[in-house]
């Protein structure tokens, strides 16, 4: 057997398991949290591909929730920071004090803040100053972080799952487009269904609630994330990620509304998202290779947020998911 063929066989049998125990992680997490399925594969899928991810959603929408039973199903550890006004860096990062040993001898001890998790949630981030916001850039882009000129390396595997809240924006400071570029993926958090709004008053109103199995630990989900990135990609998956993207920029398309509408357009790491959440995307759905089907359906995630409509007092410009949506259909 060659080398690029043996390659292959462990490829697919690797996936093979991975699937198999991907669909096990997604029945746990559907113990608690109904009716969600998209916004639990939009958050596997950015984990997987060894990302962070932005939940917005109004409160109440299980959230916290989501994030608590996610970590428990993957075996990690987590932690909650929740952003305030006056929430200081050292809030995050941890911060030294200063120690007195018995001889009488000074010295400074670091005492490790959240950030210091596998899976930290951020709740309403943008009620934090950008001061503190910043705090998270080198964490979420280096998973390292410095304090008093030392440099200490965060736990592997390392995620932020972020939530915003869209209705209350007083009191908010809007996260800068250098942080937004930092999250995989956008993951909008609707309202429930008819049905699955009567399964939740039943089911979370009684004497007793579901328990979490955890189906994987840290280390399994470092070699999920291996596999993803040794997942193949179709060549006309390529090519639509690359015409998507670079459709949707101002400077390099040709589509009107685009040149018109658009105020500033996706970087490269847009194209980088797309195409590791489209692998993982796949994996979760049981297909060794991702597909057309993915693009279209992680394009307003994953550029929804790295890009944005310039004012237009007639109104008249459309919505920049509708937008999105007619571009990734003209790319595939």
């Amino acid at each position: 057997m060659s080398e690029a063929a043996s390659a292959n066989a462990d490829i697919v049998r690797d996936a093979d398991a991975a699937v198999q125990v991907l669909a096990q992680v997604r029945a746990e997490i559907g113990k608690v949290v109904f009716g969600q399925e998209r916004v639990v594969e939009l958050v596997l899928s950015t984990l997987l591909a060894g990302g962070h991810a932005l939940l917005i959603g109004a409160p109440g929408l299980a959230k916290t929730k989501l994030v608590e039973t996610t970590a428990r199903a993957l075996g990690l550890d987590w932690g909650r920071v929740q952003f305030t006004p006056d929430l200081m860096p050292s809030d995050i990062l941890g911060s030294e004090i200063l120690d007195e040993g018995a001889a009488g001898a000074k010295s400074f001890r670091f005492i490790k803040g959240p950030v210091f998790t596998s899976l930290l949630m951020a709740d309403e981030i943008n009620r934090a100053s950008p001061r503190t916001q910043s705090a998270l850039l080198q964490a979420m882009q280096e998973r390292h972080v410095t304090v008093a000129g030392a440099g200490y390396d965060l736990p592997k595997p390392f995620h932020v799952l972020a939530t915003q809240n869209p209705i209350e924006q007083e009191g908010t400071y809007p996260l800068p487009e250098a942080q937004l570029d930092r999250f995989l993926l956008k993951v909008d958090v609707d309202y429930p269904d008819n049905e699955t709004e009567r399964r939740i008053l039943i089911e979370t109103t009684g004497a007793q609630e579901q328990a979490i199995r955890a189906v994987l630990d840290a280390s399994q989900l470092l070699s999920l994330q291996a596999l993803v990135r040794r997942m193949p990609v179709p060549e006309k998956v390529l090519e639509a990620i690359l015409r998507l993207v670079r459709s949707a920029r101002p400077e390099q398309t040709d589509h009107p509304q685009v040149k018109k509408h658009v105020e500033w357009g996706p970087s490269p790491r847009a194209g980088q998202a797309l195409m590791l959440a489209a692998r993982s995307r796949a994996l979760l759905r049981g297909r060794l290779a991702p597909s057309l089907d993915d693009i279209d359906a992680l394009a307003e995630p994953a550029l929804g947020h790295r890009m944005a409509l310039a004012y237009d007092p007639t109104g008249q410009g459309g919505s920049l998911s509708a937008l999105i949506k007619e571009l990734a259909s003209k790319a595939a």
